[in-house]
C-alpha cells in the first residue's frame, strides 16, 4: 500500500465525515446504549479486522469505542484504512 498524501487524505475524509485525521492516522468515536452493545460492535469489528489482516487501535469507555487506523508498513494513511472505515461504519449503521 502507498501512504495518501495530506491532499488525497483530506478528499478521503470528505467521504467520511465522522473520522479525522489525528498524527497520520484517521479516527473515529462511536456512542452506544450500553457496555454491552460497545462490546458487541468491538467484536463485529475484530471480525472483519481480521479477515481483512488490518487491525485498528481500539479504546473502549463504557458506552463509547473509539477506533484508529493508520497503515504501520505504509508510514500512514492509505486507502486500506478508509476501506476499513467504510466497512466499520456500515456496522455502526446495521
Amino acid at each position: 500500500m502507498i501512504k495518501l498524501s495530506d491532499h488525497e487524505v483530506e478528499q478521503s475524509l470528505a467521504q467520511f465525515p465522522a473520522w479525522t485525521e489525528m498524527n497520520g492516522e484517521i479516527q473515529r468515536t462511536f456512542q452506544f446504549d450500553n457496555f454491552i452493545e460497545s462490546m458487541k460492535f468491538v467484536n463485529a469489528v475484530a471480525q472483519v479486522a481480521e479477515q481483512d489482516q488490518h487491525h485498528p487501535d481500539i479504546l473502549i469507555r463504557y458506552d463509547k469505542v473509539t477506533l484508529t487506523v493508520s497503515t504501520h508498513d505504509a508510514g500512514g494513511i492509505t486507502d486500506k484504512d478508509f476501506a476499513l472505515a467504510g466497512t466499520v461504519n456500515a456496522l455502526f449503521d446495521s
